[in-house]
């Protein structure tokens, strides 16, 4: 393990209660960041691969499937044409993130990018073809997706968030 790579097997205590607060308040940081500087600060992810290779980040709009309320998520994205690639990765565990099943109850939702305002777009899950074509690019964009894939026995989704 390099100086700023991440293990082979996933960590003790990544799906802990502190690591889930963290996590949640970390997020929340982000965002509240992103949207005070309009994207100037909290647009780039810069941990593990990031910390060499910079990832965009967006903010992703859901509604929750079960409460109706509204939550905002900062997600690692690849551009893919006029479409947005975003990964259900949750750092490889065992489930996904709640935002994963909040876009498919509700896929018609809003992103924001940096220097822009909100942007609608719908949700929905890769083809597996497109799954395959993805994911050696989301990778090369953030190669700690690799780790995550192993960590998890759960097949990762890829959603593509299309302009509507």
């Amino acid at each position: 393990m390099g100086r700023f790579s991440l293990p082979d097997e996933r960590p003790p205590g990544l799906d802990s209660r502190f690591t889930a607060r963290l996590i949640k308040y970390g997020s929340k940081a982000q965002v509240r960041a992103f949207r005070l500087t309009n994207g100037r600060i909290g647009a780039t992810w810069r941990i593990g691969a990031g910390f060499r290779k910079p990832v965009p980040i967006l903010l992703l709009e859901h509604v929750g499937r079960k409460s109706g309320n509204a939550f905002t998520a900062p997600l690692l994205y690849l551009p893919n044409g006029p479409d947005l690639i975003i990964v259900a990765s949750q750092g490889g565990l065992p489930k996904n993130p709640q935002w994963y099943a909040n876009l498919v109850a509700h896929p018609e939702t809003y992103v924001q990018l940096p220097k822009e305002s909100s942007r609608p777009v719908r949700a929905r899950v890769a083809t597996p073809q497109e799954r395959d074509d993805l994911w050696p690019r989301l990778i090369d964009l953030y190669a700690d997706f690799a780790k995550y894939d192993s960590w998890t026995d759960r097949e990762i989704p890829v959603i593509v968030l299309e302009p509507r």
